[in-house]
Parts: C-alpha cells; sequence; structure tokens
C-alpha cells in the first residue's frame, strides 16, 4: 500500500521540453488544471501529496519519477540520461531527505531514468534505453542489493522509457504493449494486452487497489476494469506531447 506521494508543479516553460511526440505545443493552462486533477486523484487513492515547486530552469521537471526511485523505506536519486535534466535532482534529493534519513545517488558514468524502472515486489526490472545505460543499471542493481532487493535488466528496442510500454498493477497482472508483448521475461505475469491503438494507456498507475488510467482509451478502461480493478481516469493530455505519462508525474511510496 501507498500512503505519501510527491510532485512538482509544471513550469511555463514546460513548452520546450524534450519530445519527439510531434502532438503540438502544451498549453501550459491547461497542463495546470490536468496536474490539479492528477493530484486530486492520488489524494482521492488515500495518498498524503506534497508537491515541489516549478523551475524554469528545467522545462522537464514535472516528470518527478524519472529523477529517483523511490519506496516506503528508502530512495534512491537517479542520474537521468538527457544532459537538460540532470539539474532537476538537487531540489528532489532535498525534498526526500525531510522523508528518509538516508539517500543514495546513481553516478557517473552511470545514466539511469526511473521510468526505466518497474518493481514487482521487491524485484526491479530495469530496461536499457537511450536514457538509462549498463553502467547505470549496474550501479542500481548494486543499491539494491544493500536493500535486500534484486534487480535485472530488460534489452530494449522501441520505446523512450521501459513504462511507457508496461505497468504492474500488482497481484501478478501486468499490463504490456509494443515491444514487450512477446518478451518471454514476462511470461510469469498475468498479462493484459494492450490494444496497439490504445498503447498510450499501457502507463497506468496501481495505487491501493485503483488504477490511473490516462482519459481517451475506453479499451484499455474496460480490460482494467474487467480484471477486477476500480477505474479513475486522468487526463494528462498535455503531457503526452511531451512523451509523459501517468507514472512520470509523481514518486510514490
Amino acid at each position: 500500500m501507498f500512503t505519501k506521494a510527491i510532485t512538482r508543479m509544471p513550469c511555463e516553460n514546460m513548452i520546450h521540453g524534450l519530445t519527439s511526440a510531434s502532438l503540438g505545443v502544451p498549453d501550459f493552462g491547461l497542463a495546470l488544471e490536468q496536474h490539479a486533477d492528477y493530484t486530486s486523484a492520488l489524494r482521492e487513492c488515500g495518498l498524503t501529496v506534497s508537491c515541489i515547486d516549478a523551475d524554469e530552469q528545467f522545462p522537464d521537471s514535472t516528470f518527478i519519477e524519472d529523477t529517483a526511485l523511490v519506496t516506503s523505506q528508502w530512495a534512491i536519486v537517479t542520474r537521468p540520461g538527457a544532459d537538460s535534466r540532470r539539474g532537476e535532482t538537487s531540489k528532489v534529493e532535498r525534498h526526500l531527505s525531510t522523508h528518509f534519513s538516508s539517500v543514495k545517488s546513481i553516478t557517473a558514468p552511470g545514466t539511469l531514468d526511473a521510468g526505466d524502472v518497474m518493481m514487482v515486489g521487491r524485484h526491479f526490472f530495469i530496461g536499457l534505453s537511450d536514457r538509462t545505460n549498463q553502467a547505470g543499471a549496474n550501479a542500481l542493481i548494486a543499491l539494491l542489493g544493500e536493500q535486500g532487493c534484486t534487480g535485472s535488466t530488460v534489452a530494449m528496442h522501441e520505446m523512450l522509457h521501459l513504462k511507457t510500454g508496461l505497468s504492474y498493477l500488482e497481484n501478478n497482472v501486468l499490463l504490456v504493449s509494443g515491444e514487450f508483448v512477446s518478451n518471454p521475461i514476462f511470461d510469469q505475469f498475468d498479462c493484459i494486452e494492450i490494444d496497439p491503438a490504445e498503447s498510450y494507456a499501457a502507463n497506468s498507475v496501481w495505487i491501493n487497489g485503483t488504477v490511473l488510467v490516462p482519459s481517451g482509451n475506453p479499451i484499455a478502461a474496460r480490460a482494467i476494469g474487467a480484471a477486477g480493478y476500480t477505474v479513475r481516469e486522468v487526463s494528462v493530455s498535455e503531457f503526452r506531447k511531451l512523451d509523459g505519462g501517468l507514472s512520470c508525474l509523481s514518486l510514490r511510496f
């Protein structure tokens, strides 16, 4: 069960954020409204939410998930793969220090975006992507070992992040899409395959029995509901324009 979440306010400079989506420029005002609703959804799931102020130096900083891997017991600050995002971690680390007595860090030459990390119990799947390299994965696996956890890598060829195409919904249920559908690494799970037309919904978020699903994906929402979960749809169209998804917008622990 999760009890807390940390978010980070979007900045006006988000319109200059990194993207390959070709969906147009984000509407900042609408992004603020969507972020507020996202925060409301977290609270509806029983979480206490704290929010770090916006920082105009870092257009992508609202995607806080990439900057840290957090559980109820420990936190690891990452070293983002995009040079323009490296400075985002300092404020996140300071905020995490108010929750945890010790915060570890990934250091050079490792790069790691936590959007490439999927937690399943005490095991962590780590995608090797353009943002996460082998050195970063190795460093994370070593730090996980200090916490009595394990990690393994997943080769990637298409997705920006591992969790672009995967979401663990607990109870051995996994949302899968794209290049991960036929990957034998995930044969152990009861998989819900996301329709290719709704691949964006593969990045949904389980929180205490409720699954947050991006609005506009009715096939995925029905499939998740049919699996026994409460579905709460959240509109994140402006964040999608920056290649961001639901999980990207918070740290949950």
